[in-house]
């Protein structure tokens, strides 16, 4: 079994569609349909626009945040130049030991993580 897609709900489309439109694009997925975005492996993300305004909530039911890790030192900081140079704000690096992540929300609060392991 693999992870086929995960669906993201958000209160503001446009501003929701931008971000993830920038952040999947420099981590190699593509658009497949109008609020779809899918990677080599096939794992899709599809943005939808939610009900309410909820908020996202750190430690609330549901999901916590999503990551995406680097092979590489280097492919970590290519991601984050690349996010950089896409107009995403980044909040600092984080240090888990030797491992690195950057939690990055999407305008709804919904936290991105980029991380890179030299242990994995």
């Amino acid at each position: 079994m693999k992870l086929d897609h995960l669906v993201l709900l958000a209160n503001d489309m446009e501003r929701s569609a931008r971000f993830y439109d920038a952040v999947l694009t420099v981590l190699g997925f593509r658009k497949s349909h109008d609020w779809v975005w899918i990677n080599g492996d096939g794992l899709a993300v599809d943005l939808r626009s939610a009900e309410g305004d909820r908020r996202y909530e750190r430690y609330g039911p549901g999901l916590n945040h999503f990551a995406f890790t680097s092979e590489t030192r280097a492919e970590f900081d290519a991601v984050l130049a690349g996010l950089e140079r896409a107009g995403i704000a980044l909040p600092p690096t984080q240090a888990f030991g030797d491992a690195l992540a950057v939690f990055i929300p999407d305008p709804d609060g919904l936290r991105v993580e980029i991380g890179w392991d030299p242990e994995v």
